[in-house]
C-alpha cells in the first residue's frame, strides 16, 4: 500500500508541476510579464509555506552561515524560473517544458565535467538522445515558433535548475528540512526578483483582475506547494529513482494542456522530440 501512495504522489508531483503553463499563460495574455508573475508565485508560495511550517511547529530559525548559501539557490532557483517563463513567449510552452526537462542531463554533464563523476557509454548515450530530442523538436513546428532564441533560452533555465540542484547536493552546511529550505529560496528569490525590477525601472504590475489573481494563487500552490509537499511523500514511500523517473509526466501533462487547452502545435516531430528527451532523462536517472 505504501508502494501505491509512492507512485500516486509520485505522479501528482509531477504532473502538477506541468500545470504551470495552464496558470501562466493566461496572466500572461493578460498584460502581466513574467517577473511580476514570478513575484506574486513566491510570494504566495511563501505564504502558503509558512502556514505549513507554522502547522508543523518547525523553526523558522536560519543561521549567519547559511544566508550567502540561501541566497546562491535563490539566485539560480530566479534564473531556472525566469528563462522558462521568458521562453513561453518563443514557443508552446509544452515544448518549453519539455526543454526545461532535461536538466537531469545537464546536472550529470556539470557532475562529469567539473567533479569528475564517471563517464559511461550510457550516459553519453544518453546526451546524445537529449541532444536529438531538441533538433527534432525545433523541426516540428509548422508554425515557425519555435526558434535558436527560443530554444537557447529555455535551456539557459534548464541549466539554472541543474546548478541549483548541483549546488544542493555540494552544500553540506545546509542542515535543513526540504520545505523550509524552500521557504527560504522563495524568500530570498523574491527579494532578489524585487530588487531585479526596481533597478530596471520595470516595476511590480497590480493584478488585473481576479480571474488573473486566482491563476496566480493557484500557480503558487498546485506546481509549488502541491508539488513539494507530493514529492516529499514520493520520496519516502518508493525512494528517490522511482520518483524520479515517474517525472516524466511533467512534460507530458505540459504538452497535453499546451494541445488541449491552448491550442499549440503537436507535429510527429515534436512527439519524436518529446519520446527521446523522456527516454534520455529516464536513462540518465536509472543509471545513477
Amino acid at each position: 500500500m505504501n508502494k501505491i501512495n509512492g507512485f500516486l504522489y509520485g505522479l501528482l508531483s509531477s504532473a502538477s508541476f506541468g500545470l504551470i503553463p495552464l496558470f501562466t499563460i493566461p496572466a500572461m495574455r493578460q498584460g502581466m510579464e513574467f517577473w511580476s508573475i514570478l513575484l506574486y508565485r513566491f510570494l504566495f508560495a511563501m505564504l502558503a509555506l509558512a502556514g505549513i511550517l507554522l502547522l508543523d511547529k518547525q523553526s523558522f530559525r536560519i543561521r549567519r552561515k547559511e544566508i550567502l548559501p540561501l541566497l546562491l539557490l535563490a539566485a539560480l532557483y530566479d534564473t531556472s524560473a525566469v528563462f522558462l517563463f521568458w521562453g513561453y513567449k518563443f514557443m508552446a510552452s509544452g515544448v518549453a517544458t519539455t526543454i526545461h526537462f532535461m536538466y537531469p542531463v545537464l546536472t550529470t554533464l556539470i557532475m562529469m565535467i567539473f567533479f569528475r563523476e564517471k563517464k559511461s557509454l550510457w550516459r553519453m548515450g544518453a546526451i546524445a538522445l537529449a541532444v536529438s530530442g531538441v533538433f527534432f523538436l525545433s523541426q516540428g513546428d509548422t508554425t515557425g515558433t519555435i526558434t535558436g532564441t527560443g530554444i537557447f533560452i529555455v535551456l539557459l533555465s534548464a541549466l539554472g535548475y541543474a546548478l541549483y540542484l548541483v549546488s544542493v547536493s555540494q552544500m553540506k552546511r545546509l542542515e535543513m528540512k526540504g520545505l523550509k529550505m524552500t521557504f527560504y529560496v522563495f524568500l530570498f528569490g523574491g527579494i532578489l526578483l524585487f530588487i531585479g525590477t526596481q533597478v530596471s525601472g520595470i516595476g511590480l504590475q497590480a493584478i488585473p483582475d481576479r480571474i488573473t489573481l486566482g491563476n496566480l494563487v493557484m500557480l503558487a500552490l498546485v506546481p509549488t506547494v502541491i508539488s513539494n509537499l507530493a514529492l516529499v511523500r514520493a520520496i519516502k514511500n518508493i525512494g528517490s529513482t522511482l520518483t524520479s523517473v515517474l517525472g516524466a509526466m511533467e512534460p507530458v501533462t505540459a504538452v497535453c494542456v499546451g494541445i488541449l487547452i491552448f491550442g499549440e502545435p503537436f507535429t510527429s516531430s515534436i512527439a519524436i522530440g518529446i519520446m527521446l528527451i523522456i527516454s534520455a532523462v529516464t536513462v540518465i536517472i536509472l543509471k545513477r
